[in-house]
């Protein structure tokens, strides 16, 4: 699907949520990205195939290093 110089990840990797967006719909909570992969406000993902991904990222926040 992707037709970018630098192809955008496949739906089937990890990184697949960073895809361009093809078709923005923030008022229904929605984005299709160029790799077929339906993306969720929530962070859930709907793949091409029709399988659905809970949210699985991990939100991390900066904290103390210690030395």
């Amino acid at each position: 699907m992707c037709v970018h110089p630098t192809p955008c990840p496949d739906a089937a990797t990890d990184a697949r949520d960073l895809a361009v967006v093809v078709s923005s719909h923030p008022e229904q909570g929605w984005s299709l990205l160029c790799n077929g992969v339906v993306l969720f406000d929530d962070d859930g993902e709907l793949l091409p195939d029709g399988s659905a991904v809970a949210d699985h990222h991990q939100w991390r926040t900066a904290g103390l290093v210690r030395a």
